[in-house]
């Protein structure tokens, strides 16, 4: 058991790289600055693009508006269900042939957006749609050429993916129809609190998970004998040894680990690569939740683990052990076959949560000098992959990672993930797992040492962390709305509201020298239970 749950650690730990929030599926890449002149100053609009291919309906996506043109009607019931065609000459940039009564589909490149427009309106198309080149949407804005524009129809752009699936439909002589309009969209949706509630509350529940832990093996030490209780002292010190210190030069090799592994997903994104993470995460999703139901269990019924049985290769084991070992095996296998169902995100974060209450258990930080070295190059690592990465790859690699695999449809699973309820377009609210167990690793801290030092709640640091925590994850929701969805790296947040409040607490408490270097007396750790 000792060796799976160091598995369990270092599979979270080597694929926790992916670190940061994102409250939107479509991204507005560019500046929107553009001329302000006549019939180019219309507010940008998420689009609702639904489509049918022979009169069977496919899956509704994003699009994006133009500056200019014709605004979409913000009710489906409004609008109207047009056949789509490819202009001729495909990027629509001189005379196309007839499109009347059709929504002209049109490759980005060779002219600007208005010369599109301009050439697809004189062909009597009821729209223009251009197709990106990339899955970002850009905005299209007039340049300083344009004097004043007169253009009647709507245009709008959509991502490459979406573009190249009704370019194929179309080449393949199949009908294709589109109904496109601009829903009002929900300034924030109440998905976002519950994902904060699950992000805390797995924090909260991996520090306190110590207490329990510890009260089981206080009651089975009293009644043991004198010579089952020194049984017990060899398992607890081996469970000591199930402890991963993290050191200063570990946490250093660490970021740069991520970072490679980071860049590895992004070049080699592939299905068959998220099936090895699905795999991995599988494998420690079982580890932690077999631990999380074993320990309720016995906290209840003491006696249950008591009934052995004898089987190959692992000798005696607990049947209690392997009735919840069989059931999280079927429940992870369950999860792995189902999960691109639209409730799959269920199996997916209590997996995600039980592997990462189990983790912040195994892994802790012994004092504030290495939670500093650990936090502060994963709040470097954190803004270059999401803010920096865009001068060197021309997009977010860490964004770019989290979307996954658009030709499989396939991402990784290392995020806790909630369906928006309210917004008309779908999709998730999402955060890293590394958002959660980096700042949990000095919340955990936290917690042992107001315990060892017999700290009261107002008077020790537990408790002002996990408010610094939950409000750091308020503003990163903030950065999200003001940003209008763009990924945020929420360490960028994180970091000064759990590490630069522990420091200013330690500073205003005279305590900071002793946090920096704290380690525990041997003396103290002779009576008392392991706290993972």
């Amino acid at each position: 058991m000792a060796m799976a749950r160091r598995m369990a650690t270092f599979i979270c730990l080597f694929v926790v790289g992916l670190s940061f929030a994102a409250a939107g599926d479509v991204t507005l890449d560019d500046d929107d600055s553009s001329p302000n002149i006549p019939g180019c100053n219309n507010k940008l609009q998420l689009v609702k693009v639904k489509n049918w291919v022979d009169n069977v309906e496919g899956e509704s996506f994003a699009g994006l508006t133009a500056r200019f043109g014709l605004p979409l009607p913000s009710d489906a019931a409004k609008a109207f269900k047009l056949p789509a065609v490819l202009s001729n000459p495909l990027n629509c940039c001189s005379t196309a042939s007839k499109l009347s009564g059709s929504i002209a589909l049109s490759m980005r490149g060779d002219c600007a957006f208005t010369t599109k427009a301009e050439v697809a309106q004189a062909a009597g198309a009821a729209a223009l749609v251009v197709i990106n080149d990339e899955e970002d949407l850009y905005k299209m804005v007039c340049s300083e050429n344009d004097t004043s524009l007169n253009i009647s129809i709507p245009v709008l752009m959509i991502p490459k993916s979406r573009g190249d699936a009704l370019n194929k439909s179309i080449a393949d002589k199949q009908r294709v129809e589109l109904l496109l309009y601009a829903p009002n969209r929900p300034d924030v949706d109440f998905a976002v609190i519950f994902l904060w509630m699950m992000a805390v509350g797995t924090i909260i529940a991996a520090a306190l998970w110590s207490l329990l832990t510890s009260e089981q093996t206080d009651e089975r030490y009293n009644e043991l004998s004198p010579k089952e209780s020194s049984n017990l002292e060899a398992v607890k010190d081996d469970s000591e040894k199930e402890v991963l210190d993290i050191t200063a030069k570990g946490a250093i090799v660490f970021v740069i680990v991520a970072s490679t592994f980071l860049v590895l997903l992004y070049f080699f994104m592939s299905s068959w690569f998220v099936w090895l993470l699905v795999v991995l995460f599988c494998i420690g999703g079982i580890e932690g939740m077999h631990n999380i139901i074993v320990t309720l269990v016995l906290s209840k019924c003491r006696n249950c683990g008591r009934k052995t049985v004898h089987l190959p290769l692992l000798d005696e084991v607990s049947v209690l052990s392997l009735v919840v070992l069989l059931f999280c095996v079927v429940f992870a296998v369950v999860w792995a076959v189902r999960r691109q169902a639209s409730y799959s995100w269920v199996g997916q974060d209590i997996l995600g949560i039980c592997l990462m209450i189990t983790v912040l258990q195994m892994a802790r930080l012994p004092n504030i000098k290495v939670a500093s070295v650990l936090l502060c190059c994963a709040f470097v690592y954190d803004i270059f992959w999401v803010f920096v990465s865009p001068l060197i790859f021309h997009e977010s690699v860490m964004i770019a990672v989290a979307r996954g695999d658009n030709s499989s449809g396939e991402s990784i699973p290392m995020l806790l993930r909630i369906p928006r309820l309210f917004d008309p377009w779908g999709g998730y609210d999402m955060i890293g797992f590394g958002d959660i167990l980096f700042p949990g690793l000095l919340i955990c801290f936290a917690f042992r040492y107001d315990k060892e030092n017999k700290k009261g709640v107002v008077k020790g640091y537990f408790l002002w962390l996990i408010i610094g925590y939950g409000f750091g994850l308020f503003l990163t929701y903030l950065g999200l709305y003001l940003m209008n969805g763009h990924g945020q790296p929420a360490l960028l947040y994180l970091v000064p509201c759990t590490l630069g409040l522990t420091v200013i607490l330690g500073l205003a408490r005279g305590e900071l020298k002793h946090l920096w270097d704290y380690s525990r007396e041997p003396s103290s750790d002779m009576n008392r239970p392991v706290e993972a």
